[in-house]
């Protein structure tokens, strides 16, 4: 491994009792030349990602790039439990993220999302984002949603094998106020429904976007990509050679993204 040349990571809590939420800011080595704010993804997709995360922050900072890494609300180390996380007190942590890193880094930051968090970062309806970062972008909360419930429904299948609620009959459930517990995460109703209504076409973009997808990008990504596009979004693609690293059994790395991201947050299209 390449020693690093920004300062050692600080971690800190942002506010206290429940507005605390747990940080870990990477410095810029010399001069600042921008700043990132990561928004991680969802359940246990944040743990899986956490390495990736946490490399690509380095990188950018031996780079000259801020980076401020913040578990939200109910998530990680931070206040609260996920059961009593809610949408907008997400999109609240973002507005506090920025606004620490514009008087700390003394720069307009970025949001480089992953994959939920993506979706939260490019949806925010009142952060505005000097750049999105966006790693493999969930499209819609409502597909998110039915996927994470999959997680029940199998395990169902294995422990209770009367149980014969499928995925859709568990959403109602949600929908219709019941708190459910799936994979080990207590979801609440409220954060559901808003998950539902969560779509990444609803708001175009009024800034630069990088958004990078393993392999190839999907057909409903293209889709949406150039939905953005014929709106007027300045959006530049990437398709990496990388696994999912926020869903295999083990962390992996993938070597290949964290160049791609920093030569893209290099380059001249990133002033």
């Amino acid at each position: 491994m390449i020693p690093s040349s920004a300062p050692p990571p600080h971690p800190f809590f942002m506010g206290g009792g429940a507005a605390a939420r747990f940080c870990l800011y990477h410095a810029p080595a010399g001069e600042c030349r921008g700043s990132w704010l990561y928004v991680h993804p969802f359940a246990e997709e944040m743990n899986k990602s956490r390495r990736m995360a946490a490399l690509q922050a380095r990188l950018l900072a031996d780079h000259g790039f801020a980076v401020l890494q913040l578990d939200l609300y109910g998530c990680g180390d931070s206040a609260g439990d996920f059961g009593d996380a809610r949408w907008s007190i997400w999109q609240e942590d973002l507005d506090r993220g920025a606004h620490w890193l514009r008087r700390n880094a003394d720069s307009a930051p970025g949001l480089w999302g992953l994959r939920l968090g993506a979706l939260l970062a490019a949806t925010h309806p009142s952060c505005r984002p000097a750049a999105l970062l966006l790693w493999q972008p969930v499209l819609t909360g409502a597909q998110h949603l039915q996927q994470f419930l999959r997680l029940k429904v199998a395990g169902q299948a294995l422990a209770a094998p009367l149980d014969q609620r499928n995925s859709a009959a568990l959403r109602r459930e949600l929908l219709e106020g019941s708190a459910l517990e799936v994979a080990g995460y207590s979801l609440a109703p409220e954060l559901a429904a808003a998950m539902e209504q969560a779509n990444l076409a609803s708001r175009v973009p009024q800034c630069r976007v990088h958004w990078f997808e393993c392999s190839e990008l999907t057909p409903a990504s293209s889709r949406a990509i150039e939905q953005w596009r014929g709106a007027g979004a300045n959006i530049h693609t990437h398709a990496v050679e990388s696994q999912p690293f926020w869903a295999t059994q083990e962390i992996t790395e993938s070597q290949a993204l964290l160049r791609a991201t920093l030569d893209a947050c290099l380059s001249p299209h990133h002033a």
